[in-house]
């Protein structure tokens, strides 16, 4: 599982996140509510070990181990993914080759891409001239490459069009094994424990929802943790109330 304990991050020597404390277990998948500013990417890049946010106080734990300062390529090995809201354009690097570098084994690169309707962007630059939806669709093949058991995702929706959002929803699904045990009878508490597969999702128009079944909700404010309850609770909270009002009821 992921652990975060007391975590408190500074960036060019400011304070953008403290008393961070967040847990998400095998199987689970959070979201992460919060305006603009508040601190949701800097926590994914902590997260994933970017040098810039700088660990000053608290712990980070994955799978047992402590990876409060653990190089990024590393946390990556241990299973740690992440899809970037804004991912660079890198030319001379055709998304072929990004598949490739990605996969932690022998992969069909043309099978995977099927899978998102990505086959003929193969031989094209990352991301180069690329749309909203057809970024967002090059960073879900590159983690279905990868297959990490923790994922994180920085605003799926943004820059997304309708018919691209579903297949950006139903990826995400699929790879948080969220539509992967269609068995009714099961209890709901068997299907969990057959879930490995962990997320945290950063939204703030919350359409993700529609797709991914969410277990539990957070708001990020003021670079500090608010609450955790139910995802589409807080939702209706943060329309009904805004984000302000929302943080003062909960706490």
């Amino acid at each position: 599982m992921l652990l975060i304990e007391d975590l408190k991050v500074e960036v060019g020597g400011k304070t953008i996140l403290q008393h961070i404390d967040l847990e998400i277990h095998p199987g689970e998948t959070h979201v992460l509510f919060g305006p603009n500013g508040s601190g949701k990417t800097s926590l994914l890049m902590t997260i994933m070990g970017y040098p810039q946010y700088r660990v000053v106080a608290g712990k980070i734990s994955f799978k047992g181990q402590d990876i409060t300062h653990m190089p990024i390529y590393e946390r990556a090995k241990l299973g740690i993914g992440i899809s970037y809201q804004r991912p660079p354009t890198i030319h001379g690097l055709k998304t072929r080759q990004m598949v490739s570098i990605c996969a932690r084994g022998e992969i069909d690169v043309v099978e995977l891409a099927r899978k998102v309707n990505f086959e003929d962007f193969l031989d094209r630059d990352l991301n180069a001239g690329f749309s909203g939806g057809e970024i967002k669709r090059s960073e879900l093949l590159q983690l279905m490459a990868q297959n990490p058991d923790l994922m994180l995702f920085d605003e799926p929706e943004s820059g997304v069009d309708i018919e691209n959002l579903q297949v950006v929803g139903k990826t995400i699904a699929l790879l948080l094994q969220k539509n992967s045990f269609p068995d009714q009878d099961k209890p709901k508490m068997q299907l969990k424990l057959e879930r490995r597969k962990m997320g945290l999702i950063i939204t703030h128009t919350g359409f993700i929802l529609d797709y991914v079944a969410a277990d539990k909700g957070q708001v990020l404010y003021d670079g500090m943790l608010s609450c955790l309850s139910n995802p589409r609770e807080i939702l209706n909270c943060i329309h009904e109330n805004g984000y302000k009002e929302c943080v003062r009821c909960i706490m």
